[in-house]
């Protein structure tokens, strides 16, 4: 694929640069003593592989409380190695939240952000998106997204033209419904982003078909949301104990059972499980230390979820 790297390439970049002491196994992940990374297929960047998404968590405006609380996830994310952030002007005042605590903990140049654009029309876009930037006090955007694919094409030639003249660093589209992934693996094949974002988990399994295929096949990088199925999955597993060989994977919680499935597709480059508590932040980063299931491991956790 044109600008993107193969997995030679990748092993090859990784291996003769600083990061030669690092590992890279058929997962196409950088493994160590710290959180687990995989590279992004259109730059050789390695991103972490567990982030943390803004969704109603960080919708919290002035209240004190509540943001001591989210500075504390963020401190923790960052103390733990996670780095992508997601947000959205559709999220309320999130951005907001995310880029004041951000700078007033002196965290800003540690995350890798991520955001949208979710309004009909070229101007309109702009503007949003310049919003989005200020909000986030990140110039360039790391992400910019096509939030739920609204009118994404004319804000696609738009993002087109921002990460050449180095606004954005990638670009990308997103959704939340298996209803969309039709369109998602079209985009994927024909408009070579670099970045897709869609629901995947235990719980909906769609992607599994042909989106996450796709995406690997044509060297697009890959955010999962909507890990734990909106809650559903903890609904499910509330009282049941972790099996015994989950240990010889490193879980040590049902959030981390799900979440290691999803990482155990070697399409998947980030999850972003959403929180505003930091012991589920550090819950969510440690999916991303240890091992993670090959894919008959993968089918075993499948089938004993299945069962209960």
């Amino acid at each position: 694929m044109k600008n993107r790297f193969s997995r030679r390439e990748a092993m090859q970049l990784v291996g003769g640069g600083t990061a030669a002491t690092l590992l890279m196994p058929s997962l196409w992940a950088i493994q160590n003593s710290t959180i687990m990374k995989r590279l992004i297929p259109s730059s050789g960047e390695a991103l972490p592989v567990v982030g943390l998404g803004t969704w109603q968590t960080f919708d919290v405006g002035s209240d004190p409380v509540m943001r001591k609380q989210l500075t504390q996830v963020l401190m923790e994310m960052k103390r733990l190695g996670g780095a992508m952030i997601d947000s959205s002007p559709m999220y309320g005042r999130s951005e907001s939240v995310v880029g004041e605590l951000t700078e007033q903990a002196k965290l800003k140049d540690s995350f890798f952000y991520a955001t949208k654009v979710w309004i009909n029309g070229r101007e309109e876009g702009i503007r949003q998106m310049n919003e989005s930037m200020f909000r986030m006090g990140k110039m360039p955007m790391d992400l910019m997204q096509i939030h739920n694919l609204v009118d994404w094409e004319t804000h696609h030639k738009t993002l087109r033209e921002w990460k050449a003249e180095g606004k954005i660093r990638y670009r990308g589209f997103t959704h939340y419904t298996d209803s969309s992934h039709k369109t998602l693996e079209k985009l994927v094949r024909q408009q070579n982003p670099d970045f897709v974002q869609f629901n995947y988990s235990m719980a909906e399994r769609n992607a599994e078909k042909r989106l996450l295929a796709a995406c690997k096949d044509m060297g697009v990088g890959v955010i999962i949301n909507r890990p734990y199925g909106g809650g559903a999955l903890f609904g499910k597993v509330k009282s049941k104990e972790l099996p015994e060989w989950c240990k010889e994977l490193d879980i040590n919680s049902w959030g981390q059972f799900f979440l290691k499935y999803i990482l155990g597709h070697e399409a998947v480059n980030v999850v972003i499980p959403g929180t505003s508590k930091a012991r589920h932040v550090i819950d969510n980063m440690g999916a991303g230390y240890g091992r993670l299931p090959d894919e008959s491991e993968r089918q075993k956790m499948l089938e004993y979820f299945m069962k209960l």
